[in-house]
């Protein structure tokens, strides 16, 4: 039996070329995943340089106790964040792979349309 309407081809070009088929999402999917990844890697890398100029606070304290207390303050929120980061990177996939059967599920959402 064939279609009645006929088949109707994507003329869109790029990402969004194989949505239908079910290849990857595209639109706002695809920008608040680059968003989140972005937000992700910015965090980690200024946690990263805060927790170099702690460590250098750390090395030139020559015994000053509050110099010293604001060095351990800052080294240790510089690795909370840290663990804040991977903690919610774990949390996403375990979420993921609970309610949608992949732990990239969320990260990395895919839209799918008809076929």
């Amino acid at each position: 039996m064939d279609d009645v309407i006929g088949k109707i081809t994507n003329p869109l070009p790029g990402p969004y070329k194989n949505i239908a088929a079910g290849a990857g999402g595209g639109g706002l999917i695809l920008f608040f995943s680059n968003v989140l990844r972005l937000v992700f890697v910015a965090a980690g890398i200024y946690a990263f340089i805060n927790f170099i100029i702690a460590g250098y606070e750390y090395m030139t304290a020559a015994g000053d106790t509050k110099a010293l207390t604001n060095a351990w303050a800052r080294i240790w929120q510089s690795l909370v964040g840290l663990i804040i980061i991977v903690g919610s990177f774990a949390a996403a996939a375990l979420m993921g792979q609970l309610f949608f059967g992949s732990p990239t599920a969320i990260l990395s959402p895919k839209l799918y349309g008809p076929q």
